[in-house]
């Protein structure tokens, strides 16, 4: 095999420090934006992302709650609709979201599919979900089930997102929120505020690293992006290991 240059490990270092120190730290308080999957009067979906924005406030967060009615189903109009601009420019505001749909036939509920449908991949050269914090959470009227947020956490990692480990599934719902529409003390209210302070954690540790922390090696290489004895040493490597 032709000898080719080494990778030289103080060059990916030297990169590496640069790129994880923060010269100006940002100092305003974290963006979340919260989506909820129903459009029920009393929507339990939407009841427990209202009372997860209040914990997020009681962290000293600043939260927008998207309001899904009047949006049009994916492909039914242009993106310049302003429902469409509004959820677009809500996510390109936040530095963390919060998703909670209710479980319908053992999956997420049209509603927050269309919600995140309508949000693209990239706009553009700007990426509106990528390095972005996620917890996400489900409602449902019977027993516990994990099928909405193990959807949730699939699209999750398909636009690019930080998901946090911790999630929050809420069984039977309808027995969890009061005539105030508070959520009752319970062992499912504890379990959404250790998620709401994990989503919290997450996104002061990596949203001024958020770039770096997503940036694909794959990506540098086709941008030119990656020096040219950087990308022919990782291409020998690659070699030896399908052939070794």
């Amino acid at each position: 095999m032709t000898d080719l240059p080494a990778l030289d490990p103080k060059f990916l270092a030297q990169v590496d420090q640069a790129r994880l120190e923060v010269a100006a730290p940002s100092k305003h308080p974290p963006r979340i934006l919260l989506l909820y999957g129903s459009l029920r009067e009393r929507s339990f979906s939407r009841l427990l992302v209202e009372e997860a924005a209040r914990i997020l406030q009681a962290l000293g967060c600043e939260t927008r709650i998207f309001d899904p009615r009047d949006l049009p189903l994916p492909d039914a109009t242009t993106p310049d609709h302003p429902k469409v601009q509004e959820l677009r420019a809500l996510s390109l505001w936040s530095e963390g979201q919060v998703w909670c749909s209710p479980e319908r036939h053992g999956a997420i509920s049209g509603i927050m599919k269309a919600q995140i449908d309508w949000i693209p991949l990239e706009i553009g050269s700007v990426r509106p979900t990528q390095g972005r914090t996620l917890a996400v959470m489900q409602v449902s009227g019977g027993s516990q089930s994990f099928n909405a947020v193990n959807t949730l956490r699939l699209l999750g990692r398909w636009m690019r997102m930080i998901t946090i480990p911790n999630q929050s599934s809420v069984a039977m719902a309808y027995k969890e929120f009061d005539d105030n529409d508070r959520m009752k003390p319970s062992s499912y209210y504890e379990r959404v505020v250790d998620v709401m302070e994990e989503l919290v954690k997450f996104t002061l540790l990596t949203r001024d690293r958020a770039d770096y922390l997503v940036d694909r090696y794959s990506e540098r290489k086709a941008s030119g992006r990656i020096p040219e004895h950087v990308a022919l040493a990782a291409e020998a490597m690659k070699h030896e290991t399908t052939t070794g």
